[in-house]
C-alpha cells in the first residue's frame, strides 16, 4: 500500500466512524467546543498542547474501540467471553482517555471560565 492510499483509507475510517458511531460524533462535538472555547480564552501554547493531547487521545481511543468492536462482531457474531473481554477493555480505554480529557479541561478551562463569569 502506498502512502496516498494509507491516508485515503485513514480518512475513510474517520468518515465511517463519524457516520456510524454516535459516541464518536459526541466526542467530535465536545472536541470542537473545547477548541472554540480555547480560542475564545486565548490559551497559551502549553495549554493548547494539553488540550490537543486530550482530544487526540479520546478520538484515537474511540477509533480503536470501534475497530475492535467491528472485528469481534465479524469473527465472533455470537456471544463469547473473550470477545466481551476485548470489547469491554477497549471501552475502558476510551473511558480512561475521556476522564483524562475531563481533568485537563477542568484544570485549564475551569479557572479561566470562572474569572470570565464571576470577576468581570
Amino acid at each position: 500500500m502506498n502512502r496516498k492510499n494509507a491516508f485515503v483509507n485513514a480518512f475513510h475510517g474517520i468518515r465511517a466512524a463519524f457516520r456510524d458511531e454516535r459516541n464518536f460524533r459526541i466526542h467530535a462535538v465536545v472536541a470542537l467546543l473545547a477548541l472554540l472555547t480555547g480560542y475564545y480564552l486565548r490559551l497559551s501554547t502549553t495549554e493548547w498542547l494539553w488540550v490537543s493531547l486530550a482530544i487526540a487521545m479520546v478520538m484515537a481511543a474511540e477509533l480503536i474501540n470501534t475497530a475492535i468492536e467491528a472485528l469481534f462482531d465479524f469473527v465472533s457474531p455470537g456471544e463469547h467471553p473473550l470477545a466481551k473481554k476485548a470489547k469491554d477493555t477497549a471501552a475502558a480505554a476510551v473511558l480512561i482517555a475521556a476522564v483524562f480529557a475531563l481533568v485537563v479541561g477542568l484544570v485549564i478551562f475551569g479557572p479561566k471560565l470562572s474569572r470570565q463569569l464571576f470577576h468581570e
